[in-house]
């Protein structure tokens, strides 16, 4: 059973997105199934050769500071 809700991950993002949307990018949630959180890389964020590298080492890593209980996150 999970120990957060979306409000808990919306809250999150929200100072996550202020850093992508300096390069023009952001990033939408799309549900939560299981503890893995899904996303929606947006803008410049969606086509960047390095869109892994951002969701596993910066969002998933901001997010598990907000949100320890979260298992991971996937781009959908």
């Amino acid at each position: 059973m999970q120990k957060f809700n979306r409000n808990d991950v919306e809250a999150a993002l929200d100072d996550i997105r202020k850093a992508l949307r300096v390069d023009g990018g952001d990033v939408q949630l799309v549900g939560i199934e299981d503890g893995l959180i899904k996303v929606k890389l947006e803008g410049s964020c969606a086509g960047c050769p390095f869109s892994q590298m951002t969701l596993k080492n910066f969002i998933e890593k901001e997010l598990k500071k907000s949100v320890p209980d979260i298992e991971g996150v996937v781009a959908v």
